[in-house]
């Protein structure tokens, strides 16, 4: 971390941020209404497109799963940010990319079924795979793992969690694409809409109840989540260039590993970790500038490349 960052970081471990139960309830529902909506998306087929292209799917999901968080970790060190930056980063880092990676890829023109293929896959592996993640790599930070400790997380209860905002809804959304499709096609245009708003709604009132320390504490976190995001769109894109992915199959891997569901991260760190703050305040910051620079490299995308053919 520089030199100006490091004064303010003192006591950003110490700091709760302020946020009501109603609040935290309507974020779960929020959580549970985009995971719902991006079911209602996804049907039979996207899966067997995934079975077909087994190599490209499993190259995305070690991705997201493995080597995203472990340059994470890598990232934490060298900037030598505090234990709550550091695990709030890891754990935005161990989310599944939302339904804004199915629309990012879209606007820029690339392989929208894989990315919709790669988002369901990823979400249902993140049921199990999310509380190992967390504390098998928060357990590996420094500075992060003490605080682990204090808190005495347990992924059990964080499976729980999960298993509970986005299982059950991604399985309802599921339900009702298969035997009520055109139902689904109805609910998923105001879905999809209607959750996105939502969860920006529930970060900004957030912030807003919270500006006093949003505003002392952002400079904590604005440089380290700018580099995070930069690394893991860029992670997405090597790897689609290094394993040679057709161009349109090529943006879409770099959203699915760059573009993080930070509202669930958001949920996580009010339900277990206690309003930490540098956790919370990595995660809404992610949550708004994700999306920001995402629709910059989309746009740009759009403007200076055509649409490619992509696999069936």
């Amino acid at each position: 971390m520089t030199a100006l960052l490091i004064p303010l970081a003192a006591d950003v471990d110490d700091i709760k941020i302020v946020f009501s139960e109603s609040s935290l309830t309507t974020l779960r529902i929020v959580i549970g209404l985009i995971l719902f909506g991006i079911a209602l998306d996804t049907d039979l087929e996207d899966f067997k497109r995934a079975a077909r292209r087994p190599v490209t799917i499993a190259i995305g999901v070690a991705a997201q799963f493995v080597l995203l968080p472990a340059i994470t970790l890598l990232l934490t060190l060298l900037l030598d940010v505090r234990g709550s930056v550091a695990l709030g980063m890891i754990l935005v880092a161990c989310c599944p990319p939302g339904n804004v990676s199915n629309i990012l890829t879209h606007r820029a023109g690339g392989d929208v079924a894989l990315s919709v293929s790669m988002t369901a896959v990823s979400n249902l592996l993140t049921i199990v795979l999310m509380p190992i993640n967390m504390a098998f790599w928060g357990g590996l930070s420094p500075t992060g793992s003490k605080l682990l400790e204090s808190i005495d997380l347990k992924p059990s209860e964080m499976l729980v969690e999960v298993l509970l905002v986005i299982g059950v809804p991604f399985a309802a959304g599921l339900t009702i694409r298969r035997f009520a499709p055109r139902l689904a096609a109805a609910a998923h245009r105001v879905v999809g809409p209607v959750a996105f708003v939502g969860l920006t709604l529930v970060i900004v009132l957030g912030l807003a109840k919270n500006w006093d320390v949003f505003v002392h504490y952002i400079g904590i976190v604005v440089v380290a989540v700018f580099l995070h995001d930069a690394l893991a769109l860029l992670l997405g894109y090597s790897i689609g260039r290094a394993t040679r992915l057709p161009p349109a199959s090529v943006k879409a891997m770099t959203f699915e590993v760059g573009v993080r569901n930070a509202g669930l991260g958001l949920l996580l760190v009010f339900t277990y970790f206690d309003g930490l703050g540098g956790m919370a305040l990595v995660a809404a910051w992610w949550g708004i500038y994700d999306i920001i620079a995402g629709l910059v490299v989309a746009t740009v995308w759009r403007r200076t490349t055509q649409r490619e053919p992509v696999a069936a």
